[in-house]
């Protein structure tokens, strides 16, 4: 079997190599995903017979003024995927977002609700599903997440262990709750869906919820233990408004998990305090 990471330096890509690495990873300089001509030719050449789609366009600000090279990335070239997955029946994971969600609902999101996104980025990645959906469905998989983090690329986990060692103290959203997720275990999820031909829309978060002053709070106290960080600096809560961005964000975007027993076979994630510990670790013993 030839399964193919479409993506090679992201945080998923980097996970999913150190859990198999047998994985065909190809990054931007490697296959045009917004030609069809590209897409077909390179994976019927490498006899691909499995795809996770780990790669997107995520500058969720830059779309607001970005919004061609957005839809390309995260709308056409599903689309191009889509239809080699179909035609050649191959099992497609898509990773998608909880910013497909408006983030006004107040109760975790299920599969099934309504996509109602306030941005760019979400309206692209929401474009993207309704491609598989029509195009794939019965070969595609979607997997919506939040608020990724790992020992790899860039995240808020590493971006606040930067500015907690530079800065004499920080504010940080309070009115946004969701979900962390680690990606060594969204990586799993993606794997294990592949495999086994994994079909539908379903969510996959850590456990557990919090705001993004919540996760600082506990990065500072992880990083501290781990000597990653050699000082406590004052960390306030802020309200989203002010922090003004080019792009509004989900003020909630909890995603319910309840799907996934089913159709992961009884996969359950860890509390994301727990997956973050192990992040920290991780960065700490390549310090």
């Amino acid at each position: 079997m030839t399964i193919l990471v479409i993506g090679k330096s992201g945080q998923l890509a980097q996970e999913l190599k150190l859990l198999d690495d047998s994985l065909l990873c190809l990054g931007r300089d490697d296959i045009d995903i917004t030609s069809a001509e590209s897409v077909n030719s390179i994976l019927s050449n490498n006899n691909v017979t499995g795809i996770i789609n780990a790669s997107a366009y995520t500058a969720v600000d830059k779309a607001e003024s970005e919004k061609q090279q957005a839809f390309e990335i995260n709308a056409a070239a599903v689309e191009n995927l889509a239809k080699f997955a179909n035609q050649n029946s191959v099992p497609l994971v898509h990773v998608s977002t909880d910013y497909v969600f408006c983030g006004d609902k107040g109760s975790p999101y299920q599969v099934d609700d309504k996509l109602e996104p306030i941005g760019v980025y979400g309206a692209s990645k929401a474009e993207g599903e309704r491609a598989l959906l029509e195009y794939a469905p019965k070969h595609s998989c979607i997997i919506r997440t939040s608020w990724v983090y790992s020992q790899f690329g860039n995240n808020f986990v590493k971006t606040m262990l930067r500015l907690m060692a530079e800065k004499p103290e920080l504010g940080i959203i309070d009115d946004q709750i969701g979900s962390p997720t680690s990606a060594s275990a969204l990586a799993k999820a993606c794997l294990y869906a592949v495999h086994h031909n994994v079909n539908g829309v379903h969510h996959f978060t850590d456990s557990g919820v919090c705001s993004w002053y919540d996760f600082a709070l506990a990065i500072q106290e992880l990083g501290a233990k781990n000597k990653l960080l050699d000082k406590s600096i004052p960390v306030k809560p802020i309200p989203t408004s002010a922090y003004p961005t080019p792009a509004k964000r989900p003020s909630y975007s909890v995603l319910d998990k309840s799907s996934l027993k089913l159709a992961f076979d009884g996969l359950e994630p860890k509390h994301w305090r727990v997956e973050l510990s192990e992040v920290i670790h991780q960065l700490a013993s390549t310090k």
